[in-house]
């Protein structure tokens, strides 16, 4: 049997877009068919979103992207005011991105434990397995930890996620774990930098939730902090209506899709006129035969009111093959130059303005 050591030998290599030039490669595609041409249109539709200076872009990550590999091109995105607010699941957030933020990285599964033939093993040694990827229990037992830290730390109170999060973003500077004091960079700092606001609605569901329980239950009681996901439905809206173009760049469905296409809907029911999102992409391998939200089409959000049908695309593509090419086209293009950040955070939080 190996050892623990000997399983996690192989980290994980984020794939960074800055280094590849995939411009003719995705122009090519669109002479194609089938899913080549559908992702090039992705591409120009993403490209144009953010040529579109007026659109407020909205990421939403859910899957477990950033433990495969795609965590610098989300980091890039940000620097480069490709984003101006995300929507994720806990999981990218937190047990992976915050996750290495605090030094501790994902491993690549040999052939043997990719498959699932030896989970068993895996057990006894304190590894988890995420399809080929693996990761050390005993370091993610530590990033719930410190998730309960910085939850202690803050006054006792009902917090939107975005407001979580971006504690978070400060406990990495205060404890000097940035790339300028020579630490990796992440989202959760990128966008604490950046005045970009991360929502997760499903907050708990994660290592912050190990976190946040572990906080309650030492409180016994007394006064904590809780998180409040109508406060965060309620913020993302307020961007929604004070930013009326908007375009939506969806990696997998779930949650965050619903969430970010919603807010349309719910700028309706404030009685605030808020047009649908002008521009929206999609990338997930859902199949729509199952009537699950996160394979519904956009055209069919479209019937809800959510998302305008002139600039929108489904991919069905797995994200590490699709998102590259598409977030990569988009840098090739240089399309985010000249645009500012919208620094959503500061509308929000006008303190930090």
């Amino acid at each position: 049997m190996p050892t623990k050591t000997e399983l996690l030998s192989h980290p994980i290599q984020h794939i960074d877009i800055k280094q590849h030039d995939v411009v003719a490669l995705v122009d090519a595609m669109q002479s194609m068919a089938y899913s080549s041409r559908d992702l090039a249109r992705a591409a120009s539709i993403y490209e144009r979103m953010l040529r579109d200076r007026e659109c407020g872009v909205i990421l939403c990550l859910a899957g477990s992207l950033i433990s495969a590999g795609l965590k610098q091109v989300f980091v890039d995105l940000i620097r480069n005011h490709m984003v101006d607010a995300i929507v994720s699941t806990g999981a990218n957030i937190v047990d992976q991105d915050f996750f290495e933020a605090l030094g501790f990285k994902h491993y690549i599964a040999d052939e043997l434990y990719k498959q699932g033939t030896e989970d068993a093993t895996l057990r006894e040694l304190m590894i988890d397995r995420i399809y080929d990827t693996l990761i050390d229990e005993e370091e993610l037992r530590l990033c719930d930890e410190t998730t309960e830290r910085i939850a202690n730390s803050l006054e006792p109170r009902p917090y939107s996620s975005r407001e979580f999060i971006r504690a978070m973003g400060a406990y990495l500077e205060q404890q000097g774990k940035t790339p300028a004091r020579g630490g990796v960079d992440s989202i959760v700092y990128a966008a604490y930098e950046q005045d970009v606001p991360i929502f997760v609605p499903a907050f708990s569901d994660c290592s912050a939730g190990f976190g946040l329980v572990a906080h309650q239950h030492a409180r016994q009681g007394k006064p904590h902090v809780s998180l409040d996901s109508a406060k965060d439905f309620y913020e993302l809206t307020q961007l929604k209506i004070a930013n009326p173009t908007t375009g939506l760049f969806m990696i997998g469905g779930g949650v965050p899709k619903n969430f970010a296409q919603d807010i349309v809907v719910a700028a309706d029911i404030l009685g605030m006129d808020a047009p649908m999102h002008k521009y929206a992409v999609q990338v997930t391998v859902a199949d729509v035969r199952d009537g699950a939200l996160s394979s519904s089409t956009l055209k069919e959000a479209s019937s809800w009111g959510k998302v305008d049908t002139t600039y929108e695309q489904m991919v069905f593509s797995e994200a590490t093959l699709a998102v590259p090419l598409i977030a990569g086209y988009a840098y090739g293009k240089r399309a985010f130059e000249g645009r500012e950040g919208k620094r959503f955070a500061r509308l929000l939080e006008p303190v930090h303005a």
